[in-house]
């Protein structure tokens, strides 16, 4: 009777996991099918499923800049993430994968599932997705100067510094060419304090 009360009572999870951004439809469909069968072993009940597309990375993983996001929720006991997550790793075309506790204790009998957010649908990857290279901050304009530029201003500044420090009377035209104008009268010496 003990088992019978724990069985109706689960944890919220959600799974989100990147595929390589190469991987076919074909491809994604087993990988997704995977997923769900282990959740499915375990006894855990999927309450939706989603595909992200193909998004840029933060940063390189496995030497990809980009990676196909998919998002799984659903109701599980104690073992079924671990079930989970064991074979994502084994899986070569899942890169990285993240799994968050949402809420505990969740009474499953409550939980209702529309089946059309269960429904698993093929990955398609247009042409689209692979010439959208900027992210939605670089579109907007708020995105940092790309990483050359910043690499050349630094070695221009380093080399100035170092040129500085070997030759102080060499750096001295330099530094005043680079110091700004005032705008008074020309005369260079400060206004006469008042008594």
């Amino acid at each position: 009777m003990a088992t019978e009360a724990r069985s109706t009572r689960a944890s919220d999870y959600e799974t989100v996991f990147i595929l390589r951004p190469d991987i076919d439809g074909e491809a994604s469909e087993k990988v997704i099918s995977r997923a769900l069968s282990s959740l499915e072993s375990t006894g855990a009940k999927l309450t939706k499923i989603e595909s992200w597309g193909k998004r840029r990375l933060a940063y390189p993983i496995a030497k990809q800049r980009k990676g196909v996001y998919v998002y799984l929720r659903y109701l599980g006991a104690k073992g079924t993430v671990a079930e989970l997550e064991r074979n994502l790793r084994m899986l070569d075309t899942v890169i990285r994968h993240m799994t968050v506790v949402l809420a505990k204790d969740v009474d499953v009998a409550t939980v209702t599932v529309d089946p059309e957010e269960v429904k698993v649908r093929r990955i398609e990857l247009s042409a689209e997705d692979d010439e959208r290279d900027e992210s939605y901050e670089a579109q907007l304009g708020l995105a940092d100067e790309p990483r050359r530029d910043r690499d050349r201003d630094r070695d221009r500044d380093r080399d100035r510094d170092r040129d500085r420090d070997r030759d102080p009377a060499a750096a001295a035209p330099a530094a005043a060419a680079e110091a700004p104008k005032d705008s008074d009268d020309g005369a260079g010496t400060p206004p006469a304090a008042e008594a």
